[in-house]
């Protein structure tokens, strides 16, 4: 667990590298690119994106965060476990709204619903030590954006969210490192050092997204992360195939193509996967001969 709030220490919240992702928090102790010149225009990372106004639910003062312009991105495709893919910038590396004063963040979509005791818990876990940040960057870096998912992640284990929530924080950041790892120098000596680093971390998210969404699927209702049942048991069932939890994945693929609830399109995809099931465990029995 350590490693996935690794390098919160530069907010100084090296604290909180070691707590539980799914359990109950113990009650807090005090304490980018350039075009070359030329005929035509180069569209640039910064030409997405804006300064949109916050004010935070936690300090009440407010702030700027780069966001993306609405329509502007185009989807060019996506991942089998739904990652989406976007032409000239990955706005995984914006979904974050963080507070540079004191430190609260969340995903976008989260960012304004907190309770007064969940408020109550982050001003006295992450707020008191927390180092305020100046922003200052037109763009983020992955390793930038990776550590504001990292900090929003223990600011959801430190208010005690849902798993669901929790869980998808947990899928996004492995997205995010799954882009990091596409965008390396294959040139640079520690090329694939940096990779394997990058899908081990991938791996260690994705197995944490992986047990809070079926936490999540047996206490909460749908939908749930803005996901219905069917797109919910479709990611289950994809990272369960990745880590070889064949019987998990058969099971929510059934499901899903029996589904009165499932649209054609995740059923196409329920298909897909089922075809790669079959062919993954045909090559497991014939390795076991």
């Amino acid at each position: 667990m350590a490693g996935l709030l690794s390098g919160l220490e530069q907010f100084g919240l090296s604290n909180l590298e070691s707590m539980d992702l799914y359990e109950a928090p113990k009650k807090a102790e005090a304490g980018a690119g350039s075009g070359e010149p030329g005929a035509a225009p180069v569209v640039q990372e910064q030409d997405f994106l804006f300064d949109k106004s916050f004010t935070c639910p936690i300090c009440d003062r407010e702030f700027k965060a780069r966001t993306v312009k609405i329509g502007k991105a185009k989807l060019g495709g996506s991942d089998l476990d739904l990652r989406p893919r976007y032409e000239q910038i990955d706005l995984l590396k914006y979904d974050i709204i963080m507070c540079p004063n004191c430190g609260y963040a969340a995903l976008s979509r989260f960012f304004k619903f907190l309770t007064s005791p969940q408020a109550k818990n982050i001003q006295k876990a992450i707020s008191s030590t927390f180092k305020p940040q100046q922003e200052t960057k037109e763009t983020y870096t992955y390793d930038e954006a990776l550590e504001r998912y990292k900090l929003t992640l223990a600011n959801a284990i430190v208010k005690q969210a849902r798993s669901s929530e929790k869980a998808y924080i947990c899928l996004k950041t492995a997205w995010l490192l799954r882009g990091k790892a596409e965008h390396l120098d294959n040139t640079q000596p520690d090329y694939e050092e940096q990779k394997k680093a990058c899908q081990e971390e991938e791996d260690e998210f994705l197995k944490s997204a992986l047990e809070g969404f079926l936490a999540a699927r047996q206490t909460e209702s749908f939908p749930m992360c803005g996901m219905d049942e069917p797109t919910v048991d479709y990611l289950i069932a994809v990272t369960a195939m990745r880590f070889e939890q064949y019987d998990l994945t058969s099971r929510l693929i059934t499901g899903i193509l029996t589904s009165t609830g499932a649209n054609p399109r995740m059923k196409d995809k329920a298909r897909d996967v089922k075809e790669m099931l079959m062919k993954k465990i045909k090559e497991k029995n014939a390795a076991r001969k």
